[in-house]
């Protein structure tokens, strides 16, 4: 089965969501920079979520490019990453607009994390794909940024119930281990 159309479906839905959070961006209703001020938990949410959602799209296209083949179970895998994503928006929207209210910071949380439990199905469904060669695997090992991201989620959730700020450092956190494509999967597709 050809990875190309699984790759390009992604890279749409991907798009389409980055497109769906800019455009809850409001305009201002005044024309002064003080107007601005009340915009600021938006952007701030809309900032984190454009990131994320940048991360998954650079992480996932690492992984095609290492991977060979697909199966059904992939495919099944990848749209179960993109439901999740596509919750991104209302999340961010919903997060911001309340500034960083503790259960809309939470609820954030929690979509987080189905993304990360997701992209880990992912990720080794895409290593367990008939024919699939030892690249990946290898390049993936022991996949300790997959396990540590949804634990980091976990405790998060019920601290933004409590101090939502500290949740979204550790939200911001997560982001921070995965920014960088995974160098393994680079080395690997060098040789």
């Amino acid at each position: 089965m050809s990875k190309n159309r699984l790759e390009a479906f992604s890279d749409g839905v991907v798009a389409i969501l980055i497109t769906i959070m800019v455009l809850d961006l409001k305009v201002p209703q005044g024309s002064n920079l003080s107007d601005l001020v009340p915009l600021v938990p938006v952007f701030v949410s809309y900032v984190l979520s454009f990131t994320l959602l940048g991360t998954y799209w650079n992480n996932h296209h690492h992984m095609m490019q290492a991977a060979e083949v697909v199966d059904g179970r992939v495919l099944w895998a990848n749209l179960g990453l993109l439901f999740t994503l596509s919750l991104i928006p209302f999340a961010t929207a919903w997060m911001g607009e309340t500034v960083f209210a503790p259960v809309p910071t939470a609820i954030y949380g929690v979509v987080c994390l189905a993304a990360a439990l997701t992209f880990y199905v992912f990720v080794h469904a895409l290593i367990r794909a008939p024919g699939q060669g030892p690249t990946l695997g290898l390049a993936v090992g022991s996949d300790l940024k997959g396990m540590v991201s949804p634990a980091i989620y976990a405790v998060a959730i019920p601290i933004a119930l409590i101090a939502p700020p500290v949740a979204f450092i550790l939200y911001a956190t997560v982001l921070a281990v995965w920014i960088v494509p995974d160098l393994r999967i680079e080395r690997a597709l060098s040789r």
